[in-house]
């Protein structure tokens, strides 16, 4: 099976060769980071975020250009790490994933090279030129960007400890919401944090976490050669109940920034809700052991973490815009 795999693979790669760099790279992101889905996903990560520090202050005048030029910054950190990733996991993708873009030849370094110099530069240009007061907090997401990127220089002993990994490459999380909240706080109010921030980037941590846990639990039968997940380095049974764990810790963090932002048991409501709903897969997983549960636990972290952000800062904003 593999076999023919490969095979089809060599065969699609030298097609794809023929086409010009901007069919070679409409492939590439439908494949490796859909601009649209991610697009509208980071927009209400952004909006959200600015939203959240704005109930802390108690300052509801919006700037939507602001937030405009903080989405695409936004959206251009996650890009980032994408292409990043591209370049930290080049020898395992060639070794066991030669059918991903890179290996087969669909794009090559030098030109996600490029791609990184022109994220980069777009976004220092805009930043400055437009919200200059963000520059300084722009460069401090790119600088752990690129540490992150070099692995902390400690390659070898992260990938023999699997947990500090995890945490280090999850701080970008809030790194990158730091920004985020400061297109109101940052551009409003200087370098004085509202109170309460802190806890929204512990949830934004956790958020990650789920994410990154999430995703990376299988069945037995589903496990790839070359791809350490959480299910393989823990079992299933414990993969699953460190995730439902960070799950509720989430959800008890998410309350004390609703709780500093000053929104009602309404929203205490939802969240109890939600968190019984996104935790029905994992709980079915512990029973079934089936793939297609295990494939639904990544789909409902998706969704925590969409429905997380918008309960603290995208509705809220949005129902008082509304004169809710």
């Amino acid at each position: 099976m593999y076999k023919m795999s490969e095979k089809l693979y060599n065969q699609r790669s030298m097609e794809e060769k023929d086409l010009n760099i901007f069919k070679r790279f409409w492939i590439y992101q439908s494949e490796r980071f859909p601009v649209f889905s991610y697009g509208l996903m980071v927009l209400t990560f952004a909006f959200s975020a600015m939203s959240y520090s704005k109930f802390l202050r108690g300052d509801f005048n919006f700037s939507f250009l602001t937030l405009l030029i903080g989405a695409m910054t936004s959206f251009g950190y996650f890009f980032l790490l994408r292409l990043f990733d591209e370049f930290k996991d080049a020898e395992d993708d060639a070794k066991y994933r030669p059918y991903r873009a890179v290996p087969r030849g669909l794009v090559s370094f030098k030109e996600l090279k490029w791609l990184i110099f022109i994220i980069i530069t777009s976004q220092c240009i805009l930043n400055a030129v437009v919200i200059p007061k963000m520059i300084w907090i722009w460069g401090l997401v790119i600088i752990y960007m690129f540490i992150m990127a070099k692995e902390f220089f400690v390659r070898d002993w992260l990938r023999k400890h699997p947990i500090a990994y995890l945490v280090s490459h999850m701080m970008i999380m809030p790194v990158i919401d730091f920004y985020t909240t400061g297109l109101d706080w940052g551009v409003n109010g200087g370098v004085n944090l509202p109170n309460g921030l802190a806890i929204f980037l512990v949830v934004t941590f956790l958020n990650g976490v789920v994410i990154e846990i999430g995703r990376k639990i299988r069945a037995k039968e589903a496990e790839e050669v070359g791809v350490e997940t959480y299910s393989y380095l823990w079992g299933e049974k414990g993969a699953t109940i460190v995730w439902l764990c960070v799950l509720f810790t989430t959800f008890v963090f998410a309350n004390i920034a609703c709780f500093y932002a000053g929104f009602g048991k309404m929203t205490f409501i939802f969240l109890v809700f939600f968190l019984i709903f996104c935790a029905i897969p994992a709980l079915k997983f512990l029973k079934t052991r089936e793939q297609k549960i295990a494939s639904k636990i990544e789909t409902m972290a998706g969704i925590w973490t969409l429905g997380m952000y918008l309960s603290l800062g995208g509705i809220p904003m949005i129902w008082h815009f509304i004169g809710g």
